[in-house]
C-alpha cells in the first residue's frame, strides 16, 4: 500500500508553460517515515530484496565517511529520487553506486515516465553560503547537464547510466538500455547529442540549518523566468527543495 505523504505536495509555478516544483521539508512526520521505509531499498538498490534496516545502515556508513559537502549532495539527491517516485517517474538507476563506498560519476538520475526518458542533475547548498538561491543552483545543475551532453567531462556519463540500467535489480526496459548504449557509444566516438532533444530535470536543494524555511516566490519566479529563457531542452521539470536540516535524514537512518 502506498502511503499518502502530505509533505510531498509542492507549490507549482509555470514558467512559460514549464513546471517549477517548490517543496518544503520541515520535518519527518509519521507518513513520510512510512513512505521512506516503503521505498528506501528500491531507491538505493532497486529490487535487491535486502532488509530496509540493513540498507539504512549501509547508507549511514556511506554518509558518515564523507565531508559535509558530499553528505549534503547525497541527501539532496536521495530526496529527489523519492519525490520523483511519488510523481510517477520510474528510477532507471540506483542511488547507491555499483561500487561500495564510491560516488556516481555521471548523471545524478535517469528516469522514465509515459514512455519518455528524463535526466536529472542535482545541486545543493547551505542557506548561509554566498549567493545561495534556487535559480543559481538550478543554473549550476543545467550547466553540468550541458557539459555532459557536450562531452566537456572526463568520463562518459552515458556509460555510467547504462551500467545502472543494466543492473538486473533495476529492471530497465530493453529499449531504454539500447538507447543509452547507443548514446554511450556515440560519446566514445565524440558524437555528442544536443541537450535540446532531451527531457531534463535540473534541481536545487537548500538546507536551512534548522532555521525557518522561507522562499520569496515572486523573486524566484522572476529569476527563474530569465534563466529558463536561456536553457535548451525538449521538456523541462525544475525542482526546488527546501530542507530544514541534514540531521533529519541522519536521525531517520538511525531510527
Amino acid at each position: 500500500m502506498t502511503v499518502i505523504v502530505d509533505t510531498f505536495i509542492p507549490k507549482v509555478l509555470l514558467i512559460d508553460g514549464n513546471p517549477v516544483h517548490i517543496l518544503d521539508i520541515e520535518d519527518f512526520n509519521t507518513g513520510l517515515k512510512r513512505y521512506l521505509d516503503e521505498h528506501f531499498v528500491s531507491i538505493c538498490e532497486g529490487a535487491s530484496g535486502n532488509d530496509v534496516k540493513s540498507v539504512k545502515k549501509r547508507v549511514f556508513r556511506f554518509l558518515n565517511s564523507k565531508d559535509d559537502t558530499t553528505r549534503s549532495g547525497a541527501i539532496a539527491e536521495f530526496f529527489l529520487h523519492l519525490y520523483l517516485k511519488k510523481q510517477g517517474y520510474k528510477q532507471e538507476c540506483t542511488f547507491l553506486n555499483l561500487e561500495e563506498g564510491s560516488i556516481k560519476k555521471g548523471f545524478d538520475g535517469y528516469y522514465s515516465k509515459d514512455k519518455e526518458e528524463w535526466i536529472m542533475e542535482s545541486k545543493s547548498g547551505n542557506i548561509e553560503s554566498v549567493n545561495m538561491s534556487h535559480p543559481n543552483k538550478v543554473s549550476e545543475a543545467y550547466r553540468d547537464l550541458s557539459d555532459k551532453f557536450n562531452g566537456d567531462v572526463s568520463n562518459n556519463p552515458w556509460q555510467n547510466a547504462y551500467n545502472h540500467a543494466s543492473n538486473i535489480d533495476v529492471s530497465t526496459d530493453a529499449n531504454i538500455r539500447q538507447n543509452i548504449k547507443k548514446l554511450s557509444n556515440d560519446f566514445n566516438d565524440e558524437n555528442y547529442p544536443s541537450i535540446s532533444d532531451f527531457n531534463i530535470i535540473p534541481s536545487s536543494t537548500i538546507f536551512f540549518n534548522g532555521g525557518e524555511i522561507s522562499t520569496d516566490i515572486s523573486e524566484l519566479e522572476k529569476k527563474m523566468k530569465r534563466a529558463v529563457s536561456r536553457y535548451k531542452f525538449k521538456k523541462i521539470l525544475i525542482l526546488c527543495v527546501n530542507k530544514k536540516s541534514m540531521g533529519l535524514f541522519i536521525d531517520y537512518l538511525n531510527s
